[in-house]
């Protein structure tokens, strides 16, 4: 799992950190506010973290951007602890709302009830309307019909355009998360491997309804109904 923190104190952004890399989790960083919208693009993180107060705008504003391209979990970080401030981050859709001072062991504990509840920890289940994604066993539950075996990279890419379901998926997005950092060369292999997955999951390939082509852009996941 990837995970990436945003905040301009250095002490506070090296401390978490460290208790998230040593619980294995990757860890991607940001000390504004363009900064962690580049990251956010080119690393496909699982979860963000965000404080509020941050040069060049603020964590809602990073918030906002998130949830216009990703249903991933967000979890604010603020010093102040203001209902207003609740609210707000609430309203933008965030999961999660932490008040400093912290112990890293709370935002663990916090860390691992998100992805849990997103279905994103090992041997969980994400879901999009019918289609149901069993992380631990490789399968996907299609509504009724029978059960279909994936392999694993068809899990991480079904993974993520489940967890953003409804919204176009960049292909860099893509290749990071399915394979890591990637060449241009390599959308080849995704295109193959989209190929696959939709003769495993649409009622006619050739037309697909569920896994949809973007011209330019990426893919996008329908939910089924």
């Amino acid at each position: 799992m990837k995970i990436l923190i945003v905040d301009d104190d250095p002490d506070l952004l090296a401390l978490v950190g460290f208790a998230l890399s040593q619980s294995g989790f990757v860890v991607v960083k940001a000390t504004n506010v363009p900064t962690a919208l580049k990251v956010f693009a080119e690393e496909a993180p699982d979860l963000a973290i965000l404080d509020i107060n941050l040069p060049g705008g603020s964590g809602f504003d990073i918030c906002a951007e998130i949830r216009k391209q990703s249903r991933i979990p967000v979890m604010m970080l603020t010093a102040r602890g203001e209902e207003e401030d609740l609210v707000r981050a609430l309203d933008l859709g965030a999961d999660d709302y932490l008040t400093k001072p912290f112990s890293p062991r709370t935002l663990l504990a916090r860390v691992r009830a998100l992805l849990r509840r997103a279905g994103l920890e090992t041997g969980g289940e994400l879901s999009a309307g019918t289609l149901r994604l069993d992380l631990e066993s490789l399968v996907l539950h299609l509504g009724d019909a029978e059960p279909v075996k994936l392999t694993k990279l068809e899990t991480r890419l079904l993974q993520i355009l489940i967890a953003n379901a409804g919204h176009v998926v960049a292909t860099e997005r893509l290749l990071t998360h399915v394979w890591g950092h990637r060449g241009s060369g390599d959308r080849q292999l995704l295109k193959q491997l989209v190929h696959r997955l939709r003769h495993k999951i649409e009622e006619d390939p050739a037309v697909p309804k569920v896994l949809q082509t973007e011209s330019g852009a990426g893919y996008r996941l329908e939910e089924r109904r």
